[in-house]
């Protein structure tokens, strides 16, 4: 019987890590692992045509699973096409392996064909990263990297040279057992009292969430209700906290609405609870407002703001320790004020995209998520391209604790939405996948159009064509400057979609628009639909200083859509009525 070789050895260990796809390009130093991948059950190559987006999908399914997904390359121009979508992966903490594998050992450093570094090259991107040099050396640090990918939810890079992956495995390789979970994170005791001894001292406290309270919607409400604290969220905390939530006051940051700046302004105590908020200027600098942070990651404690108190603990185990022992609040006075605040703020905007817009030609962005949102599926995962789409489902995707939402919320790279929605469908191809691409985004990986008819993935494709790069004229808007460079040429995405054997439908009217979907909808195989979208449909942050909008004439405020927030309307009035009359 032939020895095992490196290589099976390889695919063995991550069907024993779980994992069950492995997206990629083939190519000569991979063929190795790739071949055995072939011949090894409860494991599929997924051949994709580009490998970043094999990164992409790999990360999509890491987030949608919660478990280690895997992606690879050949050596040189074949792994590094995978760093953008590993940054990605990485930055939205999802578990991803990557294989990045390696020109002969024999030949490193000496310049030669396709030579690059991996173990260097990837680094910045993962939280291990290293090179397989002898066959005894590979079992322990394909497991050491399977468990930093794991253990600290991010990415881990493994370099293997293609004759090493074909050399057999020697006598007594060593292999341990794996961990493929995390355990909760309780704070330490002194902190859970110095937190609680801060609210009970505080009139009025304020919730803000991130991506951290995913799986503590229930705790986060019970906490909100005791200290009678309006709840607001950043973007990746939208689909986890704003459904079912009678203390919600919309969303703060750059694609922010509603009450949320208000209420992180006006408190005297702020929790963030699970977020990595990026942007400074929406957070208070008045020192009358104390701030403290909990979250899991103890680096990301005190990085965006000054803080009075960091608590290292999961959101749901810190909650659950700390809710009982805070005092009840009985003043609701703040947070009916604040709910109030966020009702006014939104039935202001709403007639942005409610006044005739079915009959206004092109189509508004606004009307084409709105009505996404209303026909698709209750349990339907959206992945959505960056830039103007961000702000259309930040605004119109109503989460209801059954949706998914991903997007390179962290990374902010453009020509993710399609590629996510691949790693998504493979997870369960009996689930919606809707993929919110921009033309610019889509145009950009196009090629992996076709791994979806290849593998018969039914993704539904829906392009805001608005053959722009509509962010940037934002940005250059802002900035004073004339849109220069962000016309795109398209063609009729739809024809391609045809000319690549999938469904496609271009709608140039907005009363053809619900139909449209409704038949991409009931395809059984992949479907794009192109809509013709208004390229003068932009959106502002909800508060706006003189030095984020310096050359942002007054005038050109009129052709700003700085409203129109779907759904979310109907249940801030809905907690409005539920707010006490004296």
């Amino acid at each position: 019987m032939a020895k095992q070789k490196v290589a099976e050895q390889f695919v063995d260990i991550l069907v024993k890590a779980g994992v069950q796809r492995l997206y990629g390009v083939v190519g000569d130093s991979l063929n190795p692992v790739v071949d055995a991948v072939r011949r090894t059950p409860g494991i599929d190559w997924i051949q994709v045509r580009h490998e970043e987006t094999a990164a992409f999908a790999a990360g999509a399914e890491a987030q949608i699973t919660g478990t280690l997904a895997a992606c690879a390359g050949s050596c040189g121009p074949g792994n590094l096409h995978l760093i953008n979508g590993l940054y990605d992966a990485h930055r939205s903490m999802a578990p991803v392996l990557a294989l990045a594998s390696q020109i002969p050992s024999s030949e490193i450093g000496l310049g030669y064909f396709q030579e690059t570094h991996p173990d260097q090259l990837f680094r910045e991107c993962s939280h291990y990263c290293e090179l397989i040099s002898t066959p005894r050396q590979m079992p322990r640090v394909l497991q050491t990297a399977i468990q930093n990918a794991v253990g600290r939810s991010g990415v881990s890079v493994v370099s293997l040279p293609g004759d090493v992956a074909s050399q057999p495995v020697p006598e007594r390789a060593g292999e341990h057992a794996l961990v493929t979970s995390r355990p909760a994170v309780r704070p330490g005791e002194a902190e859970l009292e110095k937190l609680t001894r801060m609210i009970d001292e505080a009139k009025r406290v304020t919730l803000f969430c991130g991506s951290g309270t995913a799986g503590a919607h229930a705790q986060v409400m019970q906490f909100a209700e005791r200290v009678k604290s309006p709840v607001g969220h950043a973007l990746r905390g939208k689909q986890w906290i704003q459904y079912d939530n009678p203390y919600d006051v919309g969303m703060s940051g750059l694609l922010g609405y509603g009450a949320a700046y208000e209420a992180t302004h006006e408190c005297d105590l702020l929790i963030l609870l699970g977020t990595d908020f990026p942007y400074y200027d929406f957070l208070p600098h008045d020192e009358d407002v104390k701030i403290v942070q909990v979250d899991v990651r103890p680096e990301r404690l005190g990085r965006r703001s000054r803080l009075d108190l960091a608590v290292w603990g999961d959101v749901r185990e810190t909650l659950t320790c700390l809710t009982p022992r805070v005092k009840a609040k009985t003043d609701r006075r703040f947070l009916d004020r604040m709910l109030k605040k966020h009702a006014d703020a939104l039935e202001g905007v709403v007639k942005a995209y409610t006044r005739k817009v079915e009959k206004r030609v092109p189509i508004h962005p606004e009307y084409v998520a709105s009505v996404l949102d209303e026909l698709a599926d209750d349990d339907a995962v959206f992945t959505v391209d960056t830039g103007m789409n961000n702000v259309w489902a930040a605004r119109y995707i109503t989460p209801n604790g059954r949706r998914s939402i991903i997007g390179s919320f962290t990374h902010g790279s453009m020509a993710n939405a399609m590629p996510q929605a691949i790693g998504a469908q493979f997870t369960d191809r009996g689930r919606q996948v809707i993929a919110m691409s921009g033309d610019g985004g889509f145009s950009m990986l196009m090629g992996d159009f076709l791994t979806l008819v290849q593998y018969g993935l039914p993704v539904k494709v829906v392009v805001f064509n608005n053959s722009s790069l509509g962010m940037v004229e934002l940005e250059m808007l802002v900035d004073g400057l004339p849109s220069f460079g962000t016309a795109n040429k398209n063609p009729d995405f739809a024809a391609v979609a045809r000319a690549c054997g999938a469904y496609g439908m271009r709608v140039e009217k907005p009363k053809h628009l619900a139909g449209a979907l409704k038949d991409a909808f009931k395809h059984k195989g992949p479907a794009l639909v192109d809509v013709v979208t208004d390229p003068n449909a932009l959106s502002i942050p909800p508060k706006i200083r003189a030095e984020m909008v310096s050359g942002f004439a007054l005038s050109a405020s009129k052709i700003v859509l700085d409203g129109g927030v779907g759904r979310m309307l109907q249940m801030a009035r809905s907690n409005l009525r539920n707010v006490p009359r004296p």
